[in-house]
């Protein structure tokens, strides 16, 4: 298994990087336009009306960005917690709580599929 996990390292840090990457780029703006900008009357409240939001979503590009917005921020939080477990002295059970974890960020991934294609 640590072998299979070392084949697949350079894969899970492209995911976990692009997972930090979406995070910073563009869920720190999401969150800081509902949480402050449509409170406080910056952004007008219909902005992010039900239509508006279908619209986006329904487009070939938006399920892209939807899916990224799901899936890689599974493959992001499984990776720090593989290494949070390795920290704290699970170094000797790598073996059994990585692919775990990653599998668990995988099921996550294709669930988004599923639902991003249903929408």
């Amino acid at each position: 298994m640590k072998h299979l996990l070392l084949k697949l390292e350079p894969l899970i840090w492209l995911l976990f990087g692009q997972g930090i990457l979406l995070g910073t780029v563009l869920l720190t703006p999401w969150v800081l336009v509902v949480g402050l900008a449509i409170p406080l009357g910056i952004v007008p409240a219909d902005a992010l009306s039900y239509e508006r939001a279908y619209l986006l979503g329904s487009h070939i590009i938006g399920r892209v960005i939807l899916l990224g917005l799901i899936a890689l921020p599974l493959w992001k939080g499984a990776h720090h917690m593989r290494h949070t477990f390795i920290d704290f002295g699970g170094a000797e059970r790598d073996a059994l709580v990585a692919p775990l974890l990653y599998l668990l960020a995988a099921l996550g991934s294709l669930l988004a599929v599923v639902a991003v294609v249903r929408i």
